[in-house]
C-alpha cells in the first residue's frame, strides 16, 4: 500500500494555516495513489462541500456510498449525497435497504422514488425489485396490481401470481366474491400454483361454470400434490356436473377423513338417481350404510337417506331398498310412505299385482291411512280377487262393500274405466315430474274419447297441467253457470270410482296459474324506468297475488342498512315503521343466505328472537323470505309477511324465487339506463345514443352480462353509402331519414337492449340476453319496421345491411378484450354483408384458437 502519510501530513498543515483549498488538492492526490481509503475520501467530500465544490463532492460521495451500501454508516453519506446531487434510483434504492429495519416509513418513500427512477430509465427488473419492496411495507391493491403487473410483463409468472392472489384475497375480504378477476390472472400466470388453482375453481364454481371448474382442478388433483379442500371442491364440481361415479372417490375420502361428510355422499347417492343411474346409487347407499353401521351412526345414516329422497323421484328398485331399510329400523311413517310411492310406480307402469302387493303391506302397517280406499278402488277388476279381498279385509271403512262381486264388469262401464285409468296414470307421472309419460296417456285419451275434457273437468285440468293446452273455462261449466237458476240441470250421477287428484297434483293445478301471473308481473315490472318504480311495482304486484298482508322488497348488501326498501300492505293492514322495516330486512338477509326461508309460526320462532318485539306489534303470524342473488351475492331481500296463519307451498316459493330473479335483471337494467343518461346525452329528436357513449355502454353492458352469465350480441345496421347519399339528396335530407329510422328503432325495441349512433347513416344495436341465432329474428323484425321509410325524394325503401357478432363471454376474459373483439368482428361482419350485394345480415363467429 503506497505511503500517503506525508500527504495527510500536510494536508493537516494546510488546514491549520486556513489554506483548505491547498488541502482539498493534497487530499484528493492520496486518492489517486490509495482509493479505498474511505476516511480520505469522506475528509475530501466534507472540503468539496464547504468550498462549494459540489459535482466532485457528488462524485466523491458517490463512489463512499457504493462502497457502503451494506454499512449502516452508508445512511450518513447518503444524506450528504443527497443535499450536493440527485443520488441515482439505484443508490435510492440501496439507501432504502438500508432503513428498512430503521424507520419504515422513511423506507417506504425511499423505494417508491426509486421506482420511479427506474420507470423512468426504463429498468424494469430494478423497478421489479422495488415494487416487490414496496409490497413488503405496504401491500396495499395497488401496490399489489402494480408489482403483479410488472412481474407478468417480465415473465415472472410466479411473483406474478402471488402478488395476484394477494390482491384476489384483500379484495375479497371487503366484498366476497370481487377477488375473482385476480385470481383467475394469477391461475393464468401460474398454473402449477396450488393455491392460484383452488381460488380461480372455486370462483367458477360459485359462477356456475361446473365444467371450466372441473377443467382447472383436474390436473391438480390427479397430478399435483393436492390438499383436501382441492379434493373436496372437485367433487362437488363433478357432482354439479352429474358425474357421480367420477366424484364417488373423492368424496369418500372426505367422508373417512372426517364423519360429517355424510351428507355429501347422501346427495352424491342423490345424483346417481337424478342421471337415473339406479345401480350406482345403490352401489352407494349400501356402502355408505354399512360405513355408517360400523361406526354406529345407522339411525343418522337412515334419516339422511330419508331426506335426501323426499326431494326426488326415486325408481322401483331403489324404493324397494328404502322399504327394506325403513322397515329393519322400525320407521313405520318412512315405511309405509315409500311403499304407497311403489304402488304408485307400479301402477302407473301397468304392474297392478305388485302394487296390491305394495298396497297391502302399506295397509298391514297402516290400515287408516287416509286415501287407502280410494287405492283399493283403483285396483279393482284389475288384480286376482283373492288378492282384492285379502287386501279389503284390512280396511274397517270398505267391509260393507268387499261382498261385491270384484268381476261385475259391463260394457256400460268399461269405457269410463279405461278413461279413469289413463286419467289417473297421467296425474301419478306428472306428481312424479314424468311429463313425457303424462303426455303420451293424454294424447291416447284425446284419441279414444275427442272432446270428452269439455265434460270433465279433471281431464281438462290434466291437459293444461301437461301442456297440451292453455287455461280456460271449462265449456260445460260455462254453459251451467249460464243456465237459470230454476232450470238447473239434475246434477250427473257420479261414476262408481272416484279419484280425487292428489295433493301434489293440485298445488300443480294453483301453480299454473302462478307460472301464468309471472309473466305478466315480469311484464309490469320490466316497464319501469329506475329502481324505485322497480321495487313499488314489485311489492304491489306480487302482495297482491299471492294475498300477502305485506309484501317488502329491500336493496342492500349482507349486513348492511337497506339502500332502498318499499313496503306493500293489504287494506286495513297497518304499515310498518322504519325501524321495523331494516331490522326485519337485515335479519332476513342472514337467515336466507343460503336460499328462501319459510316460518309458519312466527310469534314463537327461535330465528325470529332479536326482532320478537316487531314481529309480536305487526302481527306477523306466518312469514316466507326470499333472497334476491346478483352474480352469486347477495343484492337485497323480498319478504311476505301474513298477519294470519300460512303455511307456504313449495310452488308458491318457486315462484317467488323467479320473480326474484327478474326483479334483479329489472333493478339492473333501470340502473344501466341512468348510467347511460349519466355518460352520454340522447339525441332528442331521433332518441339514439350518441357516438361518444358506444365503448362505455358496450363495456357496461359485457361486464353485466358475464355477471348474469347472459348472451350478448352486437348489430351494425348499414343503410347505404353516406358519401352516395349526401351527394344525391343532401346531407339535411340524409339526417332526416336517419331520425325517422332511429325513432322507429326505438320504439320497437326492448328497454334492455341500447341503439346508439353509429355514423351519419349506419346505428349500432346492443342486444342484450339475445344470442346471434336470434339476432336475425330481430332483423326481420327492424325490416317491417322501417319498411315504410324511403329515400327521401325518391320512391326507394332505404336499405338495410347488418352485421352480426356475438360477444365471446368467458370468465377468462378481461371485458376490454371483449369488446373490442367483438367491435371488429362486428365491422367484419359488415363488410362481409355489404360485399354479398348489400340489404342482406351477416353473422361473424369469433375464431377461438389455443394459445401456443
Amino acid at each position: 500500500m503506497p505511503d500517503i502519510s506525508k500527504r495527510l501530513d500536510k494536508a493537516e498543515k494546510y488546514l491549520q494555516k486556513g489554506k483548505p483549498e491547498a488541502a482539498l488538492e493534497e487530499y484528493l492526490a492520496a486518492l489517486e495513489e490509495d482509493p479505498k481509503n474511505e476516511v480520505v475520501r469522506q475528509t475530501a467530500a466534507d472540503l468539496c462541500i464547504a468550498a462549494g465544490r459540489n459535482s466532485e463532492a457528488a462524485t466523491l460521495l458517490g463512489y463512499l456510498f457504493d462502497e457502503q451500501r451494506n454499512d449502516p454508516t452508508g445512511i450518513v453519506t447518503y444524506k450528504k449525497l443527497v443535499k450536493v446531487s440527485t443520488p441515482s434510483p439505484l443508490q435510492t434504492f440501496h439507501y432504502a435497504n438500508l432503513l428498512v429495519r430503521k424507520d419504515k416509513r422513511e423506507a417506504l418513500e425511499a423505494y417508491q422514488i426509486a421506482l420511479q427512477g427506474f420507470e423512468r430509465l426504463r429498468q424494469e427488473k430494478n423497478a421489479l425489485a422495488a415494487a416487490k419492496c414496496i409490497v413488503e411495507l405496504s401491500p396495499t391493491s395497488a401496490n399489489l396490481q402494480r408489482a403483479g403487473e410488472k412481474a407478468a410483463s417480465l415473465g415472472e409468472g410466479n411473483t406474478a401470481a402471488l402478488n395476484f392472489l394477494k390482491l384476489g384475497l384483500l379484495q375479497e375480504e371487503n366484498s366476497p366474491g370481487s377477488g375473482f378477476e385476480w385470481f383467475a390472472k394469477a391461475y393464468n400466470q401460474d398454473p402449477a400454483d396450488l393455491d392460484a388453482i383452488f381460488l380461480f375453481a372455486r370462483g367458477l364454481f360459485a359462477r356456475n361454470a361446473v365444467d371450466e371448474c372441473i377443467a382447472v382442478l383436474d390436473r391438480a388433483v390427479t397430478n399435483l400434490e393436492s390438499t383436501p379442500e382441492m379434493r373436496e371442491l372437485y367433487a362437488r364440481a363433478l357432482m354439479a356436473a352429474r358425474r357421480p361415479a367420477d366424484a364417488e372417490p373423492y368424496a369418500w375420502e372426505l367422508l373417512e377423513n372426517d364423519p360429517q361428510h355424510v351428507d355429501e355422499i347422501a346427495s352424491l347417492v342423490g345424483v346417481y338417481l337424478d342421471i337415473a343411474d339406479t345401480k350406482g346409487a345403490l352401489a352407494l347407499a349400501r356402502r355408505l350404510e354399512q360405513h355408517e353401521s360400523k361406526a354406529n351412526r345407522r339411525r343418522e345414516f337412515i334419516s339422511t337417506m330419508s331426506e335426501m329422497t323426499d326431494k326426488r323421484s326415486p325408481s322401483i328398485e331403489f324404493l324397494h331398498y328404502l322399504v327394506e331399510l325403513f322397515n329393519s329400523a322400525n320407521r313405520e311413517n318412512d315405511y309405509c310412505r315409500t311403499l304407497l310411492k311403489l304402488f304408485q310406480l307400479y301402477y302407473a307402469a301397468g304392474q297392478y299385482t305388485r302394487a296390491g302387493e305394495a298396497l297391502d303391506r302399506a295397509a298391514e302397517v297402516d290400515p287408516y291411512e287416509t286415501g287407502h280406499n280410494r287405492r283399493l278402488e283403483m285396483l279393482r277388476g284389475k288384480i286376482d280377487p283373492n288378492q282384492f279381498n285379502r287386501i279389503a279385509n284390512r280396511f274397517q271403512a270398505v267391509a260393507s262393500s268387499v261382498a261385491a262381486p270384484a268381476s261385475e264388469s259391463g260394457v256400460q262401464e268399461s269405457e269410463p274405466t279405461v278413461l279413469e285409468d289413463f286419467i289417473l296414470q297421467a296425474e301419478i307421472y306428472l306428481q312424479y315430474g314424468m311429463r313425457s309419460k303424462a303426455v303420451e296417456r293424454l294424447e291416447r285419451v284425446r284419441k279414444l274419447f275427442p272432446n270428452e275434457e269439455e265434460k270433465n273437468e279433471k281431464l281438462m285440468q290434466l291437459y293444461v297441467a301437461a301442456g297440451l293446452m292453455a287455461a280456460k273455462e271449462n265449456p260445460a261449466t260455462a254453459k251451467a253457470a249460464a243456465a237459470p237458476p230454476g232450470n238447473s240441470p239434475a246434477p250427473a250421477k257420479t261414476p262408481a270410482v272416484t279419484a280425487p287428484l292428489p295433493a301434489a297434483a293440485a298445488h300443480d293445478e294453483n301453480a299454473v296459474d302462478n307460472f301464468a301471473r309471472v309473466t305478466e308481473i315480469t311484464r309490469s315490472i320490466y316497464r319501469q324506468a329506475n329502481v324505485k318504480s322497480v321495487l313499488f311495482t314489485s311489492v304491489n304486484e306480487i302482495g297482491r297475488h299471492f294475498n300477502a298482508s305485506r309484501c317488502v322488497a329491500g336493496l342492500c348488501t349482507l349486513g348492511k342498512p337497506p339502500s332502498a326498501a318499499l313496503e306493500y300492505c293489504a287494506p286495513g293492514v297497518k304499515q310498518s315503521d322504519v325501524m321495523a322495516i331494516v331490522k326485519l330486512i337485515g335479519l332476513s338477509q342472514q337467515l336466507a343466505v343460503n336460499g328462501p326461508v319459510s316460518i309458519s309460526d312466527a310469534p314463537n320462532a327461535t330465528e325470529l328472537t332479536p326482532v320478537r318485539e316487531y314481529v309480536q306489534s305487526l302481527s306477523i303470524e306466518s312469514l316466507l323470505a326470499v333472497p334476491l342473488f346478483d352474480g352469486g351475492e347477495q343484492a337485497g331481500i323480498l319478504i311476505l309477511e301474513q298477519t294470519t296463519p300460512r303455511q307456504w307451498r313449495h310452488t308458491d316459493i318457486v315462484v317467488m324465487k323467479t320473480i326474484a330473479d327478474q326483479m334483479v335483471l329489472a333493478v339492473s337494467n333501470a340502473r344501466l339506463r341512468s348510467l347511460m343518461k349519466t355518460l352520454a346525452v340522447t339525441d332528442e329528436k331521433s332518441g339514439l345514443l350518441k357516438r361518444s357513449s358506444y365503448l362505455d355502454v358496450l363495456l357496461s353492458e359485457v361486464k353485466r352480462s358475464l355477471q348474469q352469465q347472459t348472451p350478448l350480441t352486437l348489430m351494425l345496421l348499414h343503410f347505404g353509402k353516406a358519401s352516395a347519399l349526401t351527394k344525391e339528396v343532401g346531407e339535411s335530407n340524409v339526417e332526416n331519414m336517419m331520425q325517422q329510422i332511429g325513432q322507429n328503432l326505438c320504439s320497437h325495441i326492448r328497454q334492455n337492449d341500447v341503439a346508439v349512433r353509429y355514423d351519419l347513416t349506419s346505428i349500432a344495436l346492443l342486444l342484450s340476453d339475445t344470442n346471434a341465432k336470434n339476432a336475425f329474428l330481430v332483423v326481420d323484425k327492424m325490416r317491417k319496421v322501417i319498411g315504410s321509410t324511403k329515400v327521401p325524394g325518391s320512391d326507394r325503401i332505404a336499405p338495410m345491411t347488418v352485421g352480426i357478432a356475438e360477444a365471446v363471454l368467458r370468465p377468462q376474459f378481461d371485458a376490454v378484450d371483449i369488446v373490442t373483439e367483438a367491435i371488429n368482428r362486428v365491422e367484419n361482419a359488415l363488410e362481409v354483408a355489404k360485399a354479398e350485394g348489400g340489404n342482406k345480415a351477416h353473422s361473424l363467429a369469433a375464431n377461438l384458437q389455443p394459445v401456443a
